[in-house]
């Protein structure tokens, strides 16, 4: 090995010795620098807590309540035709007006009825006489039981005709079913006419109905008797607030919608609602008074249990709660928490207890 080269490999060998020896302290003069450096980045890259909202719990009253949507529709009503076929001779109704019930409404023309009328009860007289005659002739055993018999079903037969023609006079007058509002007309006098002939409309709408459905599950919640509340838009566009009591539930499930129809009776004394109108139903179910009533977004289900995280000193905590009542939009806690605590409503799924948060909306519940 010549000269030169043992130098080199001496000072390799040197610089290595003298690498072990200072590392360490080198290390250890830098990491102060490094924390200093972290110490000092901007406060943008630190972890800050996160914003949530929040409720305080306090006892209230929780309801819960079936909520459905129906229709009004009159308390009766038919179209109104005339049972035999002619012409209209007269029109005895004001288009929208009030009728009592039996109040002539139109007329078709029974000239011809009149007059047949007229015809078998100007036989009524001779018919009596004949049979009278026949009675006394009987008496004396001048006539056979067979002949007064023919003169007796002779009279008999003269009157079912005439109540015939009596019936049929009747079919040409048109009455008023019941008491309501009668329609538009459909027809004008001198129109001929016929059963299938709609003349007008005759509702009856005091009371009035509502009618609506109720999903199958509410079965045994509703029955004859059973309050409600419906709604509807009033002129001003706010909703006015109406008390209606059930009356009938169909006796079958609708096996399309899965539904049960109902329907309600209102007075309508004044009749200011229509039929068609359109009605949001309500139902309470139940209502308890003193109640924890939890938001719904705050629960989290997990493992068949019911967690909620509550704010303590500005750190999320969870707690697991027994439910009770639910209803769209609450659910009652009936262990777990207390009036007071404070429970977060938003960021639930990223919470984590001793997870650090700041409360942006805070309100009582």
């Amino acid at each position: 090995m010549t000269k030169p080269i043992r130098w080199i490999l001496t000072g390799i060998i040197l610089l290595f010795i003298a690498g072990i020896i200072l590392y360490p302290r080198l290390k250890n003069r830098a990491e102060p620098e490094e924390r200093a450096a972290m110490s000092a980045r901007a406060p943008s890259q630190r972890r800050l807590p996160l914003s949530i909202n929040a409720v305080i719990m306090k006892k209230q009253s929780l309801t819960d309540r079936i909520i459905s949507t129906g229709i009004t529709i009159p308390d009766e009503e038919v179209d109104l035709s005339f049972e035999s076929s002619g012409k209209i001779v007269s029109i005895h109704f004001i288009e929208g007006t009030h009728v009592k019930m039996g109040d002539l409404l139109a007329k078709i023309n029974d000239k011809p009825l009149q007059a047949e009328l007229k015809k078998l009860e100007a036989q009524i007289p001779l018919a009596k006489e004949r049979v009278f005659r026949q009675g006394t002739l009987l008496k004396k055993d001048a006539v056979s039981q067979e002949a007064y018999e023919q003169v007796t079903t002779e009279l008999d037969k003269l009157m079912a005709d005439i109540e015939l023609v009596k019936a049929r006079i009747l079919q040409t007058e048109l009455r008023a079913p019941f008491d309501g509002i009668i329609g538009l007309r459909l027809v004008s006098e001198g129109a001929y006419v016929t059963p299938a002939t709609i003349v007008a409309n005759l509702t009856k709408i005091s009371p009035l109905k509502i009618e609506f459905s109720i999903p199958e599950s509410y079965v045994s919640e509703v029955s004859d008797g059973t309050d409600i509340v419906f709604y509807m838009e009033a002129s001003n566009r706010m909703m006015q607030k109406y008390s209606a009591r059930v009356y009938a539930v169909e006796g079958k499930v609708s096996l399309e919608t899965y539904t049960l129809k109902v329907r309600a009776t209102y007075p309508n004394t004044n009749e200011a609602i229509l039929p068609g109108r359109f009605v949001s139903v309500e139902i309470t179910k139940r209502e308890i008074k003193d109640a924890l009533a939890v938001p719904s977004e705050a629960i989290i289900p997990e493992m068949g249990k019911n967690i909620v995280y509550v704010y303590n000193n500005g750190e999320a905590k969870s707690t697991e709660i027994i439910t009770g009542l639910r209803t769209e939009s609450h659910v009652q806690a009936l262990e777990g928490l207390m009036p007071g605590d404070t429970v977060i409503t938003t960021g639930v799924m990223q919470l984590r207890t001793g997870m650090k948060v700041s409360i942006d909306n805070l309100k009582e519940e």
